[in-house]
């Protein structure tokens, strides 16, 4: 992967766009004939990997069900260019008023256009809803927000999933992780990026320490690889769930600093360590990539938790 990576038009805290080519690196490592997401969220790793088959699951139904339109013609780049387009005047006019019109129209009646539109025009692009499903996110306070130049970048990200989606076999499922995960053969690759536990667990379903070990019980048995990502730690604390978890014998980790732009002010953004976790060693690197491109993995060392397979003796 030389070029930049796929943006896709959906933003979520936690999108994997600064480590999609990490990602993508280990999914060609291995051999597969169809790609598996339980949490496929804004989709961009799939859209940077490309896979010609892939299941794509989350419990997020909006997301879900913009893709599928997107698959089904019933949204296209230039309907949704229309779309922005009047909604963004309306707004610059508006202002506040108009965002939340269109939040109280979207939980009234969910639709795949004003999604988008409260994606892109809420405050600093999260994705929250509340525990009775209805999104909550507050306007971002740019009445200008729609400019023609930004109209036009979203519609060109959604021409882009057109193509992709026209020429590749891609299933889209709005389920839990669990039936997401129930029907996996050995032909198959998973990409495992559960909601953070302990930080974002309000993205669309809460994420509890029993769902964190359902899902290590899932993967650990699987009879494919898989890829989890999840956080290591931060400047203030260490993920357990890490060590509780993914610390078995046969899974591989890998670390790398990441920042996140989810904060109301700069001085409460941080960096956080992120770890990669696998169930397959990279031997296709060959014994002197293999060196480099761990190290150019981890960028700086860190310790691995106690018991998992690679750590210094």
């Amino acid at each position: 992967m030389t070029s930049a990576p796929f943006v896709p038009p959906i933003k979520c805290q936690g999108i994997k766009t600064k480590l999609v080519r990490d990602i993508v690196r280990l999914a060609q490592s291995s051999d597969f004939d169809r790609w598996v997401e339980p949490f496929c969220g804004s989709c961009v790793v799939p859209l940077n990997v490309q896979p010609q088959r892939a299941l794509l699951a989350d419990s997020n139904v909006h997301i879900i069900q913009f893709y599928r339109d997107i698959q089904t013609r019933r949204l296209n780049a230039g309907l949704i260019r229309e779309f922005l387009h009047d909604e963004g005047e309306k707004l610059r006019r508006g202002g506040e008023a108009h965002y939340y019109k269109i939040r109280e129209r979207f939980n009234s009646t969910p639709n795949s256009l004003d999604f988008l539109f409260l994606n892109r025009s809420c405050f600093n692009g999260v994705m929250r809803f509340n525990r009775h499903g209805k999104f909550n996110v507050p306007y971002c306070h740019k009445n200008d927000r729609f400019s023609p130049a930004y109209v036009t970048k979203i519609a060109n990200q959604v021409k882009r999933i057109e193509d992709v989606l026209a020429r590749l076999d891609w299933t889209f499922v709005a389920a839990d992780f669990r039936e997401g995960l129930s029907v996996l053969r050995p032909s198959d690759f998973v990409y495992a990026d559960p909601p953070y536990a302990g930080r974002h667990v309000d993205y669309f379903n809460s994420w509890s320490e029993r769902d964190e070990q359902d899902l290590a019980n899932i993967l650990k048995n699987a009879p494919c690889h898989f890829v989890l990502s999840t956080w290591h730690s931060n400047e203030f604390r260490e993920n357990e769930l890490l060590k509780r978890n993914w610390s078995a014998s046969g899974l591989h980790l890998f670390t790398r600093k990441h920042f996140y732009h989810v904060g109301s002010t700069e001085d409460l953004r941080h960096p956080m360590i992120e770890a990669l976790v696998t169930n397959f060693a990279q031997a296709k690197y060959g014994p002197a990539e293999e060196k480099t491109a761990q190290l150019a993995f981890l960028e700086e060392p860190l310790p691995y938790p106690a018991g998992t397979q690679g750590a210094p003796a």
